[in-house]
């Protein structure tokens, strides 16, 4: 797959074009009124409202380019059930050098959350998981130093 590829599962992307066509839409619907209002008001050179809507309307429009750039790179990682090695969508659960264990599932950097425990592909973490076994130990180097994790199941 190209290096620039960005990954997701079924549900991230289609996330992401709803958001896509929420901005080319709506947004940009409620932009275009605001600017109308503005330009009501008369002389713009002066105007604060109008140039805050034009403003929103290039954040908008910079926003919907981003995502198209990401769209044409999407990649949809498929769920395999064969779970002999990680791979972007695995679920992994594995155990620290103090035996704190957590489970982790591999994402593409679109949809990581760490809070939902969802690590990017890209992550120093989620790198040094990818391609490894169940049972095999594997080094993580993050700012904090180099840190070792064993992997305890695939799922």
């Amino acid at each position: 797959m190209p290096e620039d590829s960005e990954y997701f599962s079924k549900e991230g992307l289609d996330k992401l074009k709803s958001e896509l066509e929420n901005l080319k839409t709506k947004k940009r619907k409620e932009i275009a009124d605001r600017l109308e209002f503005a330009k009501s008001l008369g002389d713009l050179s002066e105007n604060a409202e109008y140039s805050e809507a034009k403003e929103a309307q290039m954040l908008n429009e910079s926003k919907i380019s981003e995502f198209e750039d990401i769209l044409r790179r999407a990649v949809v990682v498929k769920e395999s059930a064969q779970r002999e090695k990680v791979d972007i969508s695995s679920q992994v659960v594995i155990e620290d050098e103090k035996g704190v264990q957590m489970t982790l599932t591999i994402v593409g950097s679109q949809e990581a959350s760490p809070k939902d425990k969802k690590i990017s592909n890209e992550s120093p973490l989620g790198r040094a998981l990818l391609g490894h076994k169940k049972g095999e130990t594997v080094k993580s180097f993050t700012p904090g130093g180099e840190k070792n994790y064993k992997i305890l199941d695939i799922i």
